[in-house]
């Protein structure tokens, strides 16, 4: 990350991203940033280590993506796949064949792919109901498209202790 610049949300518009969800891609892109800055040098081999039962690095990278794939399946009005239901299940689950690199990137085409999406909206869309879930709870598009942002943010947050506890261990 370079220090030079502001958090994204001081760097003023992101291109062709509507006014009301501005806040949603700032938080988004400013997810992917924290991702390199704070795995810089972060050992593979502690990918999967869980200090005091929390979750792990690498769990937190897997949910990251698939939180915010999963969620905008929801927004596009779908419910989700099979291969999205295996993903889940196998969020956190260690697997040394994984590398801190690859997980980065996928969680890094997520985010993309949520901002990509973003640009996509009609401001007369967002307050028009989506399922989610397989209970299929009713939520606005304008709601599920914060969460993915503020959830992204959330799960930095915590992997940014997890990654300071581990590290001085």
């Amino acid at each position: 990350m370079d220090k030079s610049k502001p958090e994204y949300w001081l760097r003023g518009k992101v291109e062709n991203v509507p006014d009301l969800l501005q806040p949603a891609a700032h938080a988004l892109l400013q997810s992917k940033e924290e991702l390199r800055k704070y795995l810089t040098d972060f050992p593979s081999a502690k990918l999967w280590t869980k200090p005091a039962g929390r979750a792990s690095v690498g769990f937190h990278l897997q949910h990251i993506a698939g939180v915010t794939n999963r969620l905008i399946t929801y927004a596009k009005g779908e419910q989700l796949r099979e291969a999205q239901l295996q993903y889940l299940k196998l969020e956190g689950e260690a697997d040394a064949s994984i590398s801190v690199e690859e997980l980065i990137i996928q969680a890094e085409n997520e985010l993309n792919a949520a901002v990509e999406f973003l640009k996509s909206q009609k401001p007369e869309d967002l307050t028009n109901s989506v399922e989610v879930g397989r209970k299929r709870i009713k939520s606005s598009l304008i709601g599920v498209l914060f969460h993915a942002a503020e959830h992204s943010q959330r799960h930095i947050g915590q992997m940014l202790v997890t990654i300071s506890v581990i590290k001085d261990s």
